[in-house]
């Protein structure tokens, strides 16, 4: 419903800072009769990608790293570091596990290993204690961890595990195993240590005669959620995201998820080229949906185009979707899911453009395996939405590129070799309902910058990438009239702006959120990376930290189903100030409010306005708001977001730094626009009379 006629220009109220604030008022215009589409439910997603132990250490239970020995068990001397991996980064190092009893208590026995290519076999002594051991691991007073081993040897081995949280003889739990047999035996055992740790250790050894084996080991806490954490997962169900991207990244380009399904104990671990990092491949398909479910999102699955082919993907779509009697979900039922999981959107590959990408090509080349791909997935579901991994002309350049891309810049570019969005649109049209697209940011420092002009800049910066996505899209609009008609949508589902996670950058989170509100009649989905950076995460605790906060807030008033209004004013987007580094597009997001930006929508029922205005000064603000075609009244509510300084932060075991406040807000009073603050207000709506 349209509320024209309603009080001409309707009534002007102040949104205004507490008396003798020297800051002039921003004049901002709402029109509730210029309407965008509503906000969809995926908005606020969240990517994750096994970066080596990113998920490990975050969402999944496991507290033990390389569980089923796929590096030799040496003394720390003897270890070699991981390779580069191909964009010259560092390899991922893990927790190791150390031989007790001597350097060469433990032999690697490569003959009939119980998963992978190896496993420990310790000859045991009748007087010294020999086996191996992993430190590092945390736990928490009076909490109960539960445990197996698959073991085999001689029946005259005595073997033991251990827990051991402390220097005395007081402060370690052991549990006495069963006998070893020739075969492969389960032994399960559960501690509840006396005290907190940061750096316990497992311990499992033997004394005796003979020798035994250890097939693969876990440790959890007893609280998991098959096989996920009880507490990350909660603060993930609270957000809401709609539809978390999994697993995706790199890392997809040479995971071939067939190795994944079935026992989690018989999966071979297998090595992660993209980040050089080891992956035990406990995490498969069944479980990223189980994780689905605990958190209550939709999934949004990537196949691997890298090294994977077109009857890989075809038959992970028949896995996840396919009826139990089809040849992939009668495994899927065979692994406990008869049903299927009705996995709805569907990513083909992860920035195949990119030169540090394993299975890199052409693009000539790409569209031409994005169509089979494309093709193939459907014949097995053709209910399925598809999305093609794409880059607009500031995304995709060569390797060492330095560039700070403008519109006029990228013109040229669009229908070039690096312009995989317009590949897609010209040669791959009918094979795609959306384009994927990725940013990321990260902050420079102007030491020579005010301290105000200084957090303006770092506040704008990331929301600019945004606002260059969109401008792109629109002229991909122009050229190609038929993505409108065809309800062709954009995903910016990998995202974010690397550096320190406090309340300055939520300030920077809160302005890209609200940059995305200003497209949603094609920007239907995004994904920040990751999900699990919304936590502040120790491996006894979690908390949400100020960037999660953020989607918090933003998720809560501005979630599916509100209509963005269109919001205007007398004060533009300067150019960005202070220019810095590379990477940071020349376009100037945000509303025509400066200082402020400044964002309004109704909520889904009609019946309320909400505000959302960001204030990245250090001054309170004073904020005149004009409406139209809609009309306020009565008492309203707000929802500040911020902190005691730039600096606060979220983390486990202190007090909130940044918090979210309600207060109430009445139209026509002065209302405080905190300085260095997200703030959200909502009013009534007056409705016509019948």
């Amino acid at each position: 419903m349209r509320y024209r006629g309603m009080l001409a220009a309707c009534a002007s109220w102040m949104i205004a800072a507490s008396a003798g604030v020297a800051a002039e008022p921003v004049r901002v215009t709402i029109d509730g009769s210029q309407r965008a589409a509503a906000v969809t439910k995926y908005e606020y997603g969240m990517f994750i990608e096994p970066i080596g132990g990113l998920v490990a250490r975050t969402l999944w239970a496991e507290m033990l790293d390389d569980r089923k020995f796929y590096y030799p068990v040496v003394p720390e001397a003897l270890d070699k570091p991981p390779p580069m991996n191909a964009e010259g980064r560092p390899g991922v190092s893990y927790r190791k596990w150390r031989p007790i009893g001597g350097d060469d208590a433990v032999i690697m026995d490569a003959k009939d290993a119980y998963v992978g290519a190896q496993t420990p076999r310790v000859v045991v002594d009748a007087a010294v204690r020999k086996g191996f051991s992993q430190a590092g691991i945390g736990l928490a007073k009076n909490k109960r961890y539960d445990g197996y081993l698959w073991l085999s040897g001689d029946a005259g081995a005595k073997v033991e595990v251990a827990l051991v949280w402390g220097p005395g003889p007081a402060d370690r739990q052991v549990v006495a195993l069963p006998a070893p047999g020739a075969t492969w035996s389960r032994a399960a055992f559960s501690f509840t240590p006396a005290a907190d740790a940061t750096d316990a250790r497992l311990e499992i050894t033997g004394l005796g005669s003979g020798a035994f084996r250890v097939g693969t080991v876990s440790l959890m806490p007893a609280d998991n959620i098959r096989g996920w954490r009880a507490d990350t997962t909660a603060i993930a169900r609270s957000l809401n995201s709609g539809m978390w991207r999994l697993p995706g990244g790199n890392f997809l380009s040479d995971w071939d998820w067939h190795s994944a399904i079935g026992p989690r104990d018989k999966r071979p671990p297998m090595f992660d080229y993209a980040w050089s990092a080891m992956q035990p491949d406990d995490i498969g398909m069944d479980e990223w949906m189980d994780l689905t479910k605990i958190i209550g999102v939709e999934p949004y699955v990537t196949v691997n185009a890298g090294l994977g082919d077109a009857n890989s993907a075809a038959e992970e779509v028949e896995y996840l979707n396919g009826p139990a009697t089809s040849a992939w979900g009668s495994r899927r039922a065979a692994n406990g899911h008869p049903e299927p999981y009705g996995v709805k959107f569907w990513n083909i590959g992860n920035e195949p453009y990119g030169w540090w990408q394993i299975g890199k090509t052409s693009l000539e080349y790409f569209m031409i395996k994005h169509n089979a791909f494309a093709e193939a997935m459907r014949k097995v579901d053709p209910s399925i939405t598809l999305i093609g991994s794409g880059a607009m002309p500031d995304q995709g350049h060569p390797k060492g590129t330095k560039e700070n891309a403008s519109l006029e810049s990228v013109l040229p570019k669009f229908g070039g070799e690096w312009d995989w969005t317009g590949g897609l649109l010209a040669r791959s049209w009918g094979n795609f309902d959306g384009i994927s697209e990725h940013w990321y940011d990260q902050p420079e420092k102007r030491p020579d910058a005010p301290a105000d002009a200084e957090l303006m800049e770092y506040a704008r910066s990331p929301s600019n990438q945004v606002r260059m996505k969109a401008e792109q899209w629109k002229i991909y609009q122009t050229r190609f009239p038929a993505m409108k008609d065809k309800n062709i949508f954009l995903s910016i589902d990998e995202f974010a702006y690397f550096g320190q996670v406090n309340l300055k950058s939520a300030l920077a989170y809160a302005m890209v959120l609200q940059e995305m509100l200003r497209h949603t009649d094609f920007l239907t989905m995004s994904a920040f990376t990751t999900g699990a950076s919304t936590m502040d995460i120790t491996p006894t605790d979690a908390v949400l930290n100020t960037t999660g906060l953020v989607f918090k807030l933003y998720g809560e008033h501005f979630g599916a189903g509100v209509v963005p209004v269109a919001v205007g004013g007398q004060a533009p987007q300067p150019d960005p100030r202070f220019p810095v580094g590379f990477n940071h597009p020349k376009v100037k997001a945000g509303s025509p409010t400066y200082p402020l930006d400044v964002i309004a929508g109704l909520s889904p029922d009609g019946k309320s306005l909400r505000v959302g205005v960001v204030n990245a000064t250090f001054t309170p603000q004073t904020v005149t708001l004009d409406l139209k075609a809609l009309a306020v009244k009565g008492a309203g509510r707000k929802w500040v977001l911020s902190g005691p300084s730039l600096d606060a932060q979220n983390k486990v075991g202190a007090p909130a730094g940044v918090t979210v406040t309600q207060s109430p807000a009445r139209a026509g009073r002065s209302l405080v626009v905190s300085p260095t603050s997200a703030t959200v207000f909502e009013f009534a709506i007056q409705q016509p009379k019948s």
